[in-house]
This record gives C-alpha cells, structure tokens and sequence, in this order.
C-alpha cells in the first residue's frame, strides 16, 4: 500500500471550520510536501479549481500547475499528481507543460484527470460549460492528443473537439510510456472512459467491501481492452487518536455541519454537475471526497485495520487528507506508517 494525501492548496478539507491552521500559501505547502517526504509519504495529489470549493468561492486558492512545477523543483523524491480538467486546457498545449515539469522532477509527475463540474467556476473564468456526458466525450478526444503528442512525432489528430497537425513535442517525457494517467467518476461514461485510455482509477470514499465491487466491476471492464492492469486509489479523512473516544469527539467537531457555511452553494452544484452511485448526506459535505466513508477514524490500531482491509480489497494507494496538515501527518506517520509490528509469541 502507498500512502498519499492531498495537498492544502484551499486552506484544509473542513467546510464546517473556518481556520484550520493551514494558510494557503507556497511556503506553507512547501514545507508540507517537503515534510511528508520524510515521513514516508509516496504520493501527493494538486488539485485543480480557480475558486475555492472548500472555504467558498471567495477565499484564496493556489493553482494547480505553477504549485505542482515548483514543488518538482524543491523535493526529490514523491510522485506529483496534479489534476488537470480538459475543458481548461488545450490537450497538446498541456502535454507539453506536463513533458517539461516530469523533466524538473525526473519522472516523478503524474496527471489525475477530471471533467469538470462547476458551472460558475467555469462562467467567472470564461470557459465554456458542457453538459456531463459532452464533457467525457471531450475528455476521451483530449486522452487521445494527450497521448499521441507525448508518444509519437508529427503527432496529427481531428474530432469533434479537437485538431493538431503535425505536431512537434520535445523533449518527450522521461516517464515511459508516458506519466501516469489517474482519473475518477462513477458514471458509466467516466467507467468505460478510464478502463480504457486511463492507467489507474481513483475513488471517492467508501467502506472496503463497496471498494472492491468497484475494482472488480472497473477490472472487467479493463478486460475488454486487452491492456495492462490498472491501479486503484481511494480517498480518504483520517481521524487517529489514543482513544476511540478522542477520535469519535473530533469526529463530532467536525461535521457539526452549518448550511450556511461558505462552500454550501457550489457543494450543491457539484451534486447536480456530477453522477454519483449513491446519496449524499450533510456529513460527507463536511468532508470533501466522501473521505469520512472510508472509516479511517480510531486509534492507530483501528486505522491500521481498515487500511489493512482496503489493501485486502484490491487498494494500491490511498490519498487522505489531514487537519491540521502538518500536525496530523506527524501523527498519523508516527502511528500508521511507522507502526511497529506486533510482537511474536516467542519475543
């Protein structure tokens, strides 16, 4: 199992608190990612959206792409997975900006694909907003430019959506055959889209054994393809306490849910942008991604449990999210990660 986590680019994941002692700023993740490398991170996933789905539309976020760059430039080591939504960026033009910050990080840049879902985001910035499955059959047009520029020389593509002619990109990746390519939905237009031009899937959060149904139903899919195996990632709020009373308190000051909060208003247009398996309930508005379903909250036995029974599932890597950053990273690295092994019988 790989541990990762999302990096605070929108000042923490609590849309029920409004300091969290995380500032959006460059120094600020710096030291995060820089941190996490040395407490045995693998992974750290750049999110992308120009306004503030956490803290409200108002509040400050960094950007995805220029974050992602300079952190290649500051860490040697962690896998940089930043995400890229193709209604905001010209597929041969982001293939390229993606081939030059893989060679800052030497092979350690990663894409986590996503359509977009928020229509006023997209208004304020003036980029035009399809309807969902308008956006994956963007999405597959710009998978295809992607990878054709990043794979072949004088690369030549036409669709509905997108035309290069002779296209000239170098250097090429130092990642082979090509960064790595995450993206998530639960559509079955999102499903059939990764299972075959994606190489891993991403999932909101879930208990274990809903986990596995999906591995399994995106593995049959993936079969069809006649392509490698795919990964799978799930994401997921951690809450690791001495006690499971702690940790149940914590819980409960988290998701004291206020509808009035900043983020509520563009919470509900990500429900109507999106097509989820299941409904959604006040509690995971608290919490972004579903990440409170995986039930990584307890005592640093109990954590280590249910993320023994996700990797049992089929789970490859986990990105969760911690609050405050920092602190909760050294906590869980202490007691997770760095978790003795159980004593034997004969010690």
């Amino acid at each position: 199992m790989r541990y990762g986590y999302w990096l605070p680019v929108f000042g923490g994941w609590l849309r029920n608190v409004v300091d969290e002692n995380m500032p959006t700023t460059w120094p600020y993740v710096k030291r995060v990612a820089q941190r996490s490398e040395e407490l045995g991170f693998d992974c750290t996933l750049v999110a992308e959206l120009n306004l503030n789905d956490i803290k409200g539309p108002e509040a400050p976020s960094l950007d995805a792409f220029s974050t992602a760059a300079a952190l290649a430039a500051v860490t040697e080591r962690i896998e940089l997975m930043v995400a890229v939504r193709p209604t905001f960026h010209l597929p041969a033009l982001l293939a390229k900006q993606a081939a030059n910050i893989d060679h800052i990080s030497n092979g350690r840049l990663t894409l986590n694909v996503v359509s977009s879902w928020w229509a006023d985001e997209a208004r304020k910035y003036g980029v035009h907003f399809e309807q969902h499955d308008d956006r994956y059959a963007r999405t597959s047009e710009w998978l295809d430019v992607l990878d054709g520029v990043w794979k072949q020389n004088n690369f030549s593509f036409t669709g509905k959506y997108y035309r290069v002619d002779d296209n000239i990109l170098a250097p090429k990746p130092v990642s082979k055959p090509r960064p790595t390519l995450y993206a998530g939905g639960e559509s079955t237009a999102a499903k059939e889209l990764i299972a075959e031009k994606c190489d891993a899937y991403l999932m909101h959060g879930d208990p274990p054994e809903r986990v596995a149904e999906k591995i399994a139903d995106l593995k049959a899919r993936r079969a069809k393809h006649n392509l490698p195996p795919m990964k799978f990632g799930v994401a997921g709020y951690t809450i690791v306490r001495e006690t499971e009373r702690e940790a149940q308190d914590e819980l409960r000051r988290i998701t004291d849910v206020h509808q009035s909060a900043a983020g509520y208003a563009n919470y509900q247009q990500w429900l109507a942008g999106t097509q989820l398996e299941q409904k959604v309930s006040l509690e995971d508005y608290s919490v972004s991604n579903r990440g409170l379903r995986s039930g990584l909250v307890g005592t640093p036995e109990q954590v280590s449990e249910r993320l023994a029974a996700f990797e049992a599932a089929g789970v490859d890597l986990v990105l969760l999210q911690f609050s405050p950053q920092l602190e909760e990273m050294e906590r869980f690295a202490a007691s997770v990660i760095r978790r003795p092994a159980p004593a034997s019988a004969n010690d």
